[in-house]
């Protein structure tokens, strides 16, 4: 069914604010929330309507990058095809997903909230199926696990070179690259995976003393 008019306004302008949120907070995640109603060129009143703080628009972000790294590992630990094409079609399409960009940038930025909480397990565990399906079928080494995938994804993202179309292009070279590392393997990696505990707690805001 159509919005009426309001409505679709207040879709619209939702969206404009959270594109513009992404960019504005990759960029600098320090900057006001002022700068986003700017960029997304409607007025401070309108965003504070659907955002109280920057805080909730920012666990807002996170929520939706998070959800939507869930949906394409939960697809894909659903596939039947072979494992390694899966595991390969999974990295490709998260990194095109951005999955990663926003952790590097706004981790302990804000508070975790109960939506955000709720899709990180959902994010861990599909991850892990597709990963342990591939280690099963001995195409992806065996001491890889889940927290490697996380900050490989991350690395991805901090590859920003000429513009959009060249970043993309250099972001899945390098991705290839790691693939051909990811691969089984007898070569032994020097210490051990980065536990969730660890990545989860860049998330913790720290505490200023009075």
């Amino acid at each position: 069914m159509a919005l009426n008019g309001r409505k679709a306004q207040a879709a619209r302008n939702d969206e404009l604010i959270l594109e513009a949120a992404r960019a504005v907070f990759t960029a600098d995640p320090a900057a006001p929330i002022s700068t986003v109603a700017e960029r997304a060129g409607v007025g401070i009143s309108a965003l504070y309507r659907r955002y109280r703080s920057k805080d909730d628009l920012l666990q807002k972000l996170c929520t939706d990058a998070i959800r939507t790294y869930a949906d394409i590992a939960e697809s894909a630990a659903k596939s039947q095809a072979e494992p390694w094409e899966v595991f390969v079609s999974f990295m490709r399409t998260a990194l095109d997903a951005k999955a990663g960009s926003l952790s590097i940038r706004l981790a302990g930025q804000f508070r975790v909230g109960e939506e955000l909480q709720a899709q990180l397990p959902r994010a861990f565990e599909s991850t892990r199926q597709v990963l342990d399906r591939a280690k099963a079928a001995g195409v992806v080494r065996a001491d890889i696990e889940v927290g490697d995938i996380s900050l490989m994804l991350e690395q991805l993202q901090t590859i920003e070179v000429g513009d959009e179309a060249r970043t993309n292009q250099l972001r899945h070279r390098y991705l290839k690259l790691m693939l051909d590392g990811l691969h089984a393997s007898r070569d032994e990696i020097p210490g051990p995976a980065p536990t969730w505990k660890e990545i989860g707690s860049r998330y913790e805001q720290a505490v200023t003393p009075a």
